[in-house]
C-alpha cells in the first residue's frame, strides 16, 4: 500500500507518510544520548572510579592489587564496567526475544516502545546519585536502562518493514542512524562545552552528563509519541488461556525452532551479525575506558574525539546508504569490516599521551560505524517473515543495541589477567575476522527468497 506524501502524490516504495518516518527517526535521536554520552565516554571511566573509591584507591592510584567483591566475587575495578556490559546482554537474550514475541501479540506497539524508554530514561537519570562507593547502584541502573534501551529498540525496529519496501528500507534505516549521531553528538558537544568551563570537578561533571543523557532521551521521545501512528491490530494471535506473558515465552521457544528449522539462512546471517556486531560494540562501549586509563588521555580529548565520531558518522550512514545503492548492502557491509579490522590493529598501536592519533582513528571509526550498523538492520528485516517483525528483531537485538557479551567478556578478562588494556583491544580481531568470513558465505538472495521477501536488485 502507497501512503500520500505531501501534495498527495504516491512515492513508490514508500509505505508510510513523511510525519511517521519523521517520528520513527526522532526516538534514534532521543536514545543516542544514552548509547553516546554515557555508554560511550562517561558511565565506563565514572563507574571505574567509583569502583575505585570501593576497593579503597586513591584518585591517581592504578589499583592493580585491591578489588571489590559484589556477591563474594573479587573484580578488579578496571574490569567491573566490562563486565557489567557482559551481564547486560546475558540478561537480554531472555528478556529481549520475549518483548519482541509480546510486541508481536500487542495492539499497541508504541505504547510498548514508550514504555521501555523511559524506564531507561528515569533509571538514566537516577544515576545522579551514584557518588562516593557507590559502585553496585551505579551497576544496578546501567543493568536497567541499557537492558530497557534493547527492549524499547526491538519494539522500535520492527516499525522499520512497516515504512518502506525492500528497495528503499536500507536509506530509510541509514537515515534513522544519521538522525541518531546528531542527536547523540549534539549533547556530546554541550557537554564537552560542560568540560571546558570546568562546571565542577572531572567526576562531578561526568554524572550530570550522565544524568542529561537521562533528561535528553525522555524529552525527546516525546516526539515520537505525537508522530509515530500506533499500530493497533496486533498481527500474531492473543492466547487463548493463560498470560500474555507466558505466551511471549511460549511463541519465544516456537521462533527459535522456527528459525532453525524453516529459515537456517537467516540463522546463519544472524550468527555472522552476532560475531561482528559483538566487536563493534566493544569497541564502542570500552573507547573512553581504552583512551582513558590505557593512553592517559584527558577527558576533554575523550570528548573532542567521540564528537568527531558522531559528526563523521553522520555522514558515513549517509555515504555507506548511497554506496549500497551501488553495490549493494551486502558488499558495503562487508568493505566495512575490513576497516574495523584496520582500526583495531592501529589502535593496538597508538602511543599514549598524544591526542591527534587518538582523534584520527575516531574518524576512520565514524565513516564506518553507523553504516555498518544501519545496513546490517536493514538486510535482516528482508530476512524475516511478515507479521512477526518484533518477534525475530527481538533476537537481532541480543547482538544489537544491547551492546556485547563475548567481547566485553574478553576485554575484561584479559585486562583482569593481564593489567594492560592493548592485549584486551587486540583480542577483538577474531570477531571482526571470523564474521566476515561468515557474512561472505551467506547466500543473501535466496535467504530472502526463502524467508518469502522479494530481494533488491543489489545485494
Amino acid at each position: 500500500m502507497n501512503v500520500t506524501v505531501g501534495v498527495d502524490a504516491p512515492v513508490p516504495g514508500l509505505t508510510s507518510s513523511r510525519r511517521d518516518r519523521i517520528g520513527w527517526y526522532f526516538y534514534d535521536w532521543a536514545n543516542h544520548a544514552f548509547i553516546t554520552v554515557v555508554s560511550t565516554v562517561f558511565l565506563g571511566p565514572y563507574l571505574i572510579a567509583v569502583t575505585k573509591v570501593a576497593a579503597g584507591c586513591g584518585a591517581g592510584d592504578a589499583c592493580t592489587n585491591r578489588y571489590v567483591h559484589p556477591l563474594g566475587i573479587p573484580v578488579a575495578p578496571g574490569s567491573y564496567f566490562s563486565y557489567l556490559v557482559a551481564i547486560s546482554t546475558l540478561l537480554t537474550v531472555v528478556v529481549l526475544p520475549v518483548v519482541g514475541a509480546l510486541a508481536d501479540r500487542s495492539a499497541h506497539k508504541k505504547r510498548m516502545l514508550v514504555v521501555f524508554a523511559y524506564v531507561g530514561a528515569a533509571a538514566t537519570t537516577a544515576m545522579v546519585f551514584v557518588t562516593g562507593g557507590r559502585y553496585l547502584l551505579g551497576g544496578v541502573l546501567f543493568l536497567v536502562a541499557n537492558i530497557s534501551l534493547g527492549a524499547a529498540t526491538v519494539v522500535y525496529n520492527s516499525f522499520l518493514p512497516q515504512l518502506a519496501g525492500p528497495e528503499k528500507r536500507d536509506s530509510i534505516s541509514s537515515i534513522g542512524w544519521s538522525f541518531g549521531y546528531l542527536g547523540g553528538g549534539l549533547l556530546l558537544a554541550l557537554s564537552l562545552v560542560a568540560n571546558l568551563l570546568k562546571l565542577g570537578d572531572t567526576l562531578t561533571v561526568a554524572r550530570y552528563c550522565i544524568v542529561a543523557a537521562g533528561l535528553w532521551w525522555g524529552g525527546f521521545t516525546l516526539v515520537t509519541v505525537f508522530l509515530l501512528p500506533e499500530r493497533h491490530e496486533p498481527v500474531a494471535e492473543m492466547p487463548t488461556r493463560g498470560s500474555v506473558l507466558g505466551a511471549g515465552f511460549r511463541q519465544l521457544g516456537g521462533t527459535l525452532r522456527g528459525l532453525v528449522k524453516s529459515f537456517p539462512l537467516t540463522v546463519f546471517f544472524l550468527v555472522a551479525f552476532l560475531i561482528y556486531n559483538d566487536g563493534i560494540q566493544t569497541v564502542i562501549s570500552q573507547a573512553s575506558v581504552y583512551g582513558t586509563n590505557q593512553l592517559q588521555l584527558s577527558q576533554a580529548v575523550l570528548l573532542v574525539t567521540i564528537l568527531v565520531v558522531q559528526i563523521v558518522a553522520f555522514g558515513g550512514a549517509l555515504l555507506l546508504g548511497r554506496l549500497a545503492k551501488l553495490i549493494g548492502a551486502r558488499k558495503t557491509v562487508l568493505i566495512a569490516l575490513v576497516c574495523w579490522i584496520a582500526v583495531i590493529v592501529t589502535a593496538f598501536w597508538l602511543p599514549a599521551g598524544k591526542a591527534l592519533p587518538f582523534i584520527g582513528l575516531g574518524v576512520a571509526i565514524g565513516l564506518v560505524m553507523g553504516g555498518s550498523q544501519a545496513l546490517s538492520r536493514s538486510l535482516y528485516s528482508q530476512l524475516i517473515p511478515t507479521g512477526k517483525e518484533a518477534e525475530y528483531f527481538g533476537i537481532y537485538a541480543i547482538g544489537d543495541k544491547g551492546t556485547s557479551w563475548l567481547g566485553s567478556l574478553l576485554f575484561g578478562l584479559v585486562y583482569q589477567f593481564t593489567f594492560n588494556y592493548r592485549l584486551g583491544i587486540v583480542s577483538l580481531l577474531v570477531f571482526f575476522v571470523l564474521g566476515f568470513v561468515l557474512l561472505a558465505a551467506v547466500p543473501m538472495r535466496r535467504a530472502i527468497q526463502a524467508a518469502g521477501n522479494t530481494p533488491p536488485r543489489l545485494l
